[in-house]
């Protein structure tokens, strides 16, 4: 019992140590999701499981506008076994600055928050494996390189056990 409450209070305190989003405030270029999600994009990556070893690699082109505080990212998947899928994000800028996302495949909302370069986006995704469908926690950050490249790294949990990574690099067109 003792082995189990202390790998817990490990895990909370690794959750911690994440540095938020704010510790990137003075980064630049500065990202602006208005701006940098307009028109359309093209982005390259691969999902690596808990043991690192790439088990999925994708290209995603991305067709994106907004209208006021409200923008959409249609999203057309093409995977390497061939496969095709969509998701389509209704993104919405909050009086706070922060945004919120939704998608069909997403439980809720997702919460983003952006400072300097940096975009941090909370979600649970529900995951389809197999026949069965799992609802998996996303910590993704996003961090603008230039005017043309944003790179992307989500870390995929379920009950605070981590289950692999998504690494993503978007080229602006």
């Amino acid at each position: 019992m003792k082995l189990l409450a202390a790998a817990l209070l490990s895990l909370g305190l690794a959750a911690c140590a994440t540095p938020g989003v704010e510790h990137y405030r003075a980064e630049q270029p500065r990202l602006v999701l208005e701006q940098y999600f307009s028109g359309k994009l093209d982005a390259w990556g691969m999902f690596q499981g808990r043991d690192g070893a790439v088990q999925k690699r994708f290209h995603v082109v991305i067709d994106a506008s907004w209208q006021g505080d409200t923008g959409v990212l249609d999203e057309h998947f093409t995977w390497s076994d061939g496969s095709t899928s969509r998701r389509v994000w209704t993104l919405r800028r909050q009086p706070d600055g922060r945004y919120i996302g939704t998608a069909d495949d997403v439980v809720g909302e997702a919460i983003g928050e952006v400072s300097g370069n940096a975009l941090r986006w909370r979600y649970v995704l529900a995951l389809p494996v197999d026949g069965k469908v799992y609802h998996v926690d996303f910590d993704d950050w996003m961090f603008l390189i230039d005017d043309k490249v944003m790179l992307n790294r989500s870390r995929m949990s379920k009950w605070g056990f981590h289950l692999g990574e998504v690494t993503l690099s978007f080229t602006k067109r």
